[in-house]
């Protein structure tokens, strides 16, 4: 077989930045042949069949064209756990990772008082926050909502994969109307759409090809942050804890919503690239 089809040659000879062409390649390879990723190194002289190599083909086109690696794949890592994603959810980022942290630091702290935590992540997506902290945390009651019949299938098909399916409860509907108006709640956490409508990110990069209804609330971005808060007093706990994730500018906004909802101890928490993030509160 012509030596330009080697591992070597393709990565090499690749449009995609290398670690992306990486990604992919590593795809192939496992899905192809049932290699680990160390192939790309330890058989880098390898030639790819046929098959293995129209697909490497379409996977390297659709990445030039901007689809997001994750959707190729079918997977993304996060919080260690590796959850399945499709293009009916937005694909879990690093950013929100900081939503599981601020949760697991509240279980620990609720641990000596009580048997089990209860927590409620609204709008799970790919169910990552839900599953990210039942994955860490044994004494927990994990309720996962969307509005998203398409998200919650993935979420389910995450949580089997996982292993969890026993251990969150997924219910379908808008913010709070997916439970029942007396589910009361010692965590809530929530990662809303909060792009506002006409913001140019919308049209770049990989939001193009997620769900636009993940993203934005087709308003001023803030929309269902304010129904997430000021919902939240109805089914927390005393003392129980909100945090939501938001846009770099708007933890002003947010933090004046949680002070109108009357909510107390209200922080804000940093990305680990600096920016204002998560907004945190308590009945």
């Amino acid at each position: 077989m012509s030596s330009d089809l080697t591992l070597r040659s393709l990565l090499g000879n690749s449009q995609l930045p290398p670690n992306e062409a990486r990604i992919l390649m590593a795809h192939i390879l496992e899905k192809h042949y049932a290699l680990p990723r160390s192939a790309l190194l330890s058989r880098d002289d390898m030639a790819l069949e046929v098959q293995a190599l129209a697909h490497w083909k379409e996977l390297e086109s659709k990445r030039l064209d901007g689809e997001p690696i994750a959707y190729l794949i079918g997977k993304r890592g996060f919080h260690n756990i590796e959850l399945q994603v499709a293009p009916g959810v937005l694909i879990p980022r690093a950013e929100t990772e900081l939503l599981v942290d601020i949760g697991l630091k509240e279980i620990a702290r609720l641990t000596d008082n009580q048997k089990m935590v209860k927590v409620l992540d609204l709008g799970t997506g790919s169910g990552a926050i839900a599953l990210a902290l039942t994955h860490e945390a044994s004494n927990i009651s994990v309720t996962a909502t969307d509005q998203s019949l398409d998200a919650l299938a993935i979420a389910r098909s995450n949580a089997h994969y996982l292993e969890l399916e026993n251990r969150v409860c997924f219910a379908q509907g808008n913010w709070y109307e997916a439970i029942s108006k007396n589910d009361v709640f010692d965590i809530i956490l929530s990662n809303p759409p909060y792009i506002a409508n006409h913001d140019p990110h919308l049209t770049q990069g990989d939001l193009r090809f997620e769900p636009l209804s993940a993203l934005t609330d087709h308003s001023t971005g803030l929309t269902c942050l304010e129904t997430i808060i000021f919902g939240a007093k109805a089914h927390l706990n005393t003392e129980g804890l909100l945090a939501v994730e938001h846009g770099f500018d708007q933890s002003e906004a947010v933090v004046e919503l949680m002070r109108t909802a009357q909510l107390k101890d209200i922080q804000i928490h940093l990305d680990l690239a600096g920016h204002n993030r998560v907004v945190s509160g308590r009945k």
